[in-house]
C-alpha cells in the first residue's frame, strides 16, 4: 500500500483550518454587536440555506444545512492549498511505502522529486473519497426516508430502463470526483508551467492565482449543490415538488 505524503499533510491542514474557522465563527456571538466574522458567516449560512432550498422543499433544508456548510468550506479551503505553498525535496533513496521504488530512481537518474504539499483535491483518490461519502449518504437517506419511491425510481418510466438508471446512479459519484479533480489538477499543472518561467512568470502567476480563487469557489459550490440535488432526488417524492 502506498501513501501520498503531500495529500495526507494537506488533508490534515484543511481539516484543522475548517474546524478553526467554524469555531471562530460561533465564538462570542452577539445580537446587538455582531463581529465581522459573525456577519459573514450569517450571510454564508443564509446563502447555503437558499441554495439547498432551490433543490428541495424549504421545510426539509435544516437537516442538511450543516452538511452543506462543511462540504463547501472544506472543499474551498482544500482547493486553495496548492502550489503557492509548494514544498518539494529530492529523494535519492527508495521509499516503497510512499511510491518511490528503486526502479523509479533508476529510470529518473537516481533522483525523485518528492512533493510534501499540494491541494488535496488535486488528488483523484481524495475527490473519489469525497464522492464515495456522498454516494453512500445519498443511498442511505433514500432507503431510510423514502424507501418505496426511491426503489421505484430505478424502474421509471418503465422496467426496461433499469440498466440505464443503474448506470446513471454509478455515473453521479464518478462525475463528482472527476470534475473537481480535473479542474484543480489542471490549475496546479498550469501553475507549475508558469513557475518554469522564473521572474518572467510573476505577472501570469498573480493573474492566475486570482482566477484560481474563483475556480476553487465555483468547484466547491458545484460539488455541494450537486450533493444536495442528489439527496433531494433520493429523499423527496415527486408530488412534494
Amino acid at each position: 500500500m502506498r501513501f501520498d505524503i503531500a495529500a495526507i499533510i494537506a488533508i490534515l491542514v484543511s481539516v484543522i483550518i475548517t474546524i478553526v474557522v467554524a469555531r471562530l465563527a460561533v465564538r462570542n456571538l452577539s445580537v446587538d454587536n455582531p463581529s465581522k466574522m459573525q456577519n459573514f458567516m450569517e450571510w454564508a449560512v443564509d446563502f447555503m440555506h437558499s441554495t439547498i432550498a432551490s433543490s428541495m422543499p424549504v421545510h426539509k433544508v435544516r437537516p442538511y444545512l450543516a452538511l452543506g456548510m462543511t462540504l463547501i468550506m472544506f472543499i474551498f479551503i482544500s482547493n486553495l492549498l496548492g502550489l503557492p505553498l509548494l514544498i518539494i525535496t529530492d529523494a535519492h533513496e527508495a521509499f516503497p511505502a510512499i511510491g518511490i521504488t528503486q526502479e523509479y530512481l533508476d529510470s529518473h537518474g537516481g533522483v525523485a522529486h518528492l512533493a510534501w504539499w499540494k491541494s488535496p483535491t488535486a488528488d483523484l483518490a481524495v475527490t473519489a473519497g469525497l464522492a464515495l461519502v456522498v454516494f453512500v449518504l445519498v443511498h442511505y437517506l433514500g432507503m431510510k426516508l423514502n424507501r418505496k419511491h426511491y426503489l421505484k425510481h430505478y424502474l421509471h418510466p418503465y422496467p426496461v430502463f433499469l440498466p440505464v438508471n443503474l448506470i446513471e446512479t454509478v455515473a453521479k459519484p464518478v462525475t463528482l470526483a472527476l470534475r473537481l479533480y480535473a479542474n484543480i489538477f489542471a490549475g496546479e499543472v498550469l501553475i507549475s508551467t508558469i513557475l518554469m518561467l522564473s521572474w518572467g512568470g510573476i505577472p501570469f502567476m498573480i493573474a492566475w492565482q486570482g482566477f484560481s480563487i474563483f475556480i476553487g469557489a465555483i468547484q466547491a459550490f458545484l460539488f455541494t449543490v450537486l450533493t444536495m440535488v442528489y439527496i433531494s432526488q433520493a429523499t423527496v417524492h415527486d408530488e412534494e415538488h
